[in-house]
């Protein structure tokens, strides 16, 4: 199905935050949106203001009418969705086209210059800023996010422009269907084995991703990484990192609250970089946005002004208090290598506070295969809570609970597990001085309440 002749889309998955962009897409064209999503959130209430018609109940007879006609409706599923969900089950028995998200984002890539970010970590941040730098440069973009930028409210940009910037999930091989112009690859620590089984297999889906670089285009790859990539005949290849590579910084200064640098380049390099979101993290995740959107063409002004305006990403270092009594911040962070960078960026922000984290950890699989390294990543803080941890599309696994991380903290660390549903009254009972929740679950769900009850406290 050509994407001009489609009148209605309906996704399968409505409410995951890289689905939603895509139909914010197609809302932007006029078409016809529905969806089914498990749950509400604040993501799907607000898709419901901008028109997409979701409802909560795994029921054919509520697909609306202007979805049900194979001919002119096309369908999108995450593959987070179980393969017996009735209404799936309905568009594959009667002949509708079905694809995956990740396949329409493959779709864009041919029809506009792609600048994709991939990697284990980083890649949302890293995506988001260089979408950012784009949009308010002479070149401009669209973009395909995932996570809600601060500066425009959404994880979605729409304009003219030729290029496209879009996170590359490695999740289920998505990133496959991608044909890139120029990509970023952040990190390759070993993620997603339910899916990928071994550490080599993670590593070479990466090496085909870099196969599907297009001719003319470029690799900037984070120096170090395991992985070998495989590249087409007039593919550039640069690699970056902190403080060497093709691109890197030099004159870092993080003082008071701000951090400055000069970001080295060999196309030109730009004195006195302003992190409008000041995070130690953010000078690489920094590095890498601003070497894409150089090479596509942004000036040294812009990558200064894009930089020291980006205001950063919900869910990622997200601060919701930040004074002299206290500070509580909200990150997605759920693989070990995430949470050692987002510990360690709190860390040097906060040397001498103490600095207390609620964990709720993301899948059964993921927690066995790096529960230690979960708790050598925690164990740079001063204080853990642990909640019970969050399937997703998983079943539990006997003998797989918070508590292999628990058992692995260091010594003398303050520890406990407390249920998700009694985290909001630990809260009212405690002080803090730094509180950080961490995880991609639904812990997030509490956020606003925290905060409402920290600021209440005197």
């Amino acid at each position: 199905m050509n994407i001009k002749d489609i009148k209605a889309v309906y996704f399968v998955g409505a409410g995951g935050i890289g689905m939603s962009a895509i139909a914010r897409y197609f809302l932007s064209r006029g078409l016809i949106v529905g969806g089914y999503d498990k749950t509400p959130s604040d993501l799907t209430r607000q898709l419901e203001k901008e028109g997409m018609l979701i409802h909560y109940e795994e029921n054919v007879e509520m697909i609306p009418e202007a979805c049900k006609e194979p001919s002119s409706c096309l369908v999108i599923f995450t593959p987070a969705i179980p393969a017996e969900h009735q209404e799936l089950q309905y568009f594959r028995q009667n002949g509708f086209e079905i694809q995956k998200r990740a396949q329409v984002l493959g779709t864009l890539t041919r029809q506009h210059k792609g600048l994709c970010v991939a990697g284990t970590h980083g890649k949302t941040t890293t995506s988001t800023m260089c979408a950012h730098i784009m949009h308010q440069s002479h070149l401009d973009c669209n973009a395909f996010l995932g996570g809600i930028s601060k500066n425009y409210g959404t994880n979605y940009i729409l304009s003219e422009s030729d290029y496209v910037v879009i996170e590359a999930d490695e999740f289920d091989r998505s990133f496959h269907w991608l044909r890139p112009w120029m990509t970023v690859i952040t990190s390759t620590d070993p993620d997603h084995l339910d899916i990928y089984g071994t550490k080599d297999a993670y590593l070479e889906s990466f090496r085909h991703y870099t196969e599907l670089i297009q001719p003319g285009g470029a690799l900037i790859i984070h120096r170090g990484l395991e992985m070998k990539e495989n590249l087409q005949e007039g593919v550039l290849r640069y690699d970056y990192a902190l403080n060497e590579g093709d691109f890197h910084a030099e004159n870092i200064h993080i003082e008071n609250g701000e951090i400055t640098f000069d970001f080295i380049s060999p196309i030109e390099s730009v004195t006195h970089i302003e992190l409008g979101q000041p995070i130690p993290i953010n000078i690489e995740n920094g590095i890498a946005a601003m070497a894409m959107a150089q090479l596509a063409g942004c000036t040294a002004d812009e990558l200064r002004q894009g930089m020291k305006t980006f205001g950063g990403v919900d869910r990622r270092f997200d601060f919701k208090i930040k004074n002299d009594k206290m500070v509580f911040l909200s990150d997605y962070a759920h693989h070990p290598k995430e949470i050692y960078q987002s510990a360690k960026s709190i860390r040097e922000l906060y040397r001498n506070r103490k600095i207390t984290a609620i964990f709720q950890p993301h899948l059964y699989t993921r927690t066995r295969d790096f529960y230690k390294d979960f708790a050598d990543a925690l164990s740079q803080l001063d204080e853990v809570i642990l909640t019970e941890i969050y399937p997703a599309r998983e079943l539990p696994i006997e003998g797989v609970t918070s508590e292999l991380i628990y058992n692995n903290l260091r010594p003398g660390i303050e520890k406990q597990i407390i249920r998700k549903d009694d985290v909001l009254q630990f809260v009212k009972e405690h002080s803090f001085e730094v509180l950080i929740v961490l995880g991609a679950g639904d812990l997030d769900n509490q956020v606003a309440q925290i905060t409402k009850i920290l600021q209440e406290k005197k």
